[in-house]
């Protein structure tokens, strides 16, 4: 009024109660699915979760033809190769990744998931 001006309309916004509370519910909903996740008693969808997960980061890389394509050639290539050299180089060096992979895993397993709690213990009768 000062400047001859009159202040901007600012519409009121209404969000209806019923529409807060039902979103409000299902964000509790993935809350509580989260946390069964979190603590390992939920292992059908954490699995479900990570080949989503897994799926979106192949995706982002390539597109799924040159996907399938690379999927397709690496396992033609390693089954005539395992079939060539069977015996001689493959199982030798499976052998020594499995022993390797047994090692960091024990290194892991003692530093990183010993702390994690297992969740709640049930009783056994």
């Amino acid at each position: 009024m000062f400047i001859n001006k009159f202040p901007p309309h600012i519409p009121e916004v209404k969000i209806p109660e019923d529409r807060t509370v039902n979103v409000l519910a299902e964000v509790n909903r993935g809350f509580v699915s989260l946390r069964a996740i979190g603590q390992g008693r939920d292992k059908r969808n954490s699995l479900l979760y990570d080949v989503i997960a897994g799926s979106w980061i192949l995706d982002s890389c390539c597109n799924f033809p040159t996907l399938f394509y690379i999927v397709f050639m690496v396992h033609y290539i390693v089954f005539v190769l395992y079939k060539k050299y069977e015996d001689k180089i493959i199982d030798y060096f499976g052998e020594n990744a499995m022993v390797e992979l047994k090692k960091y895993y024990a290194i892991f397993d003692e530093k990183c998931l010993s702390m994690i709690s297992k969740g709640p213990s049930k009783d056994k009768k």
